[in-house]
């Protein structure tokens, strides 16, 4: 086992672990932590796999913007009561144990089969896809008319949003 894949390993284990402890806690700010633990394990899985971009928009995105909005709903909820956030077991929850056991199965099931069929194998391309230089060449060459469409509606939106706010300001 090389360097990489115990780190690998490691940050899964402990990506695992913190998805575990996200839903076994009674506070939801602490769930709320755990989750933003787990999305930087999400992020360093991703450095291991050569994929820098991808790990720093992810921590960008999920742990800063994202978790920022959950926490102001959390807050703003005031989410002190534990009585009215307990379930009962009814079908519902039957059925989520149900799919949590068939999903489990399921993966005990590719990953033991996985070393036999030999499909841990990357392909050389692969080492390269998720650099910032190559998703630049492919975005600013391939997917430049898309790029620049979506550029423009983001623009039309922000105009819309500042008017719209400047409207309400006058009356």
């Amino acid at each position: 086992m090389t360097f990489e894949q115990g780190v690998f390993y490691f940050l899964a284990a402990f990506t695992v672990f913190s998805a575990v402890m996200m839903i076994l806690q009674r506070n939801p700010v602490n769930s709320a932590l755990f989750l933003i633990l787990n999305f930087f394990c999400l992020g360093g899985l991703y450095l291991t796999l050569n994929a820098q971009f991808i790990a720093m928009v992810h921590i960008m995105v999920y742990a800063g913007a994202i978790m920022v909005l959950f926490l102001f709903v959390i807050m703003l909820l005031n989410l002190g009561d534990d009585k009215s956030l307990r379930q009962h077991l009814g079908l519902r929850m039957y059925l989520g144990i149900a799919f949590s056991v068939g999903l489990l199965l399921e993966m005990v099931y590719i990953l033991g089969f996985s070393s036999a069929n030999n499909y841990t194998q990357q392909s050389p391309a692969a080492v390269e896809m998720g650099t910032v230089e190559y998703i630049g060449k492919v975005l600013f060459t391939k997917f430049l008319f898309p790029f620049e469409i979506t550029s423009f509606l983001l623009l039309a939106a922000i105009i819309g949003a500042v008017i719209l706010a400047k409207k309400k300001l006058v009356q």
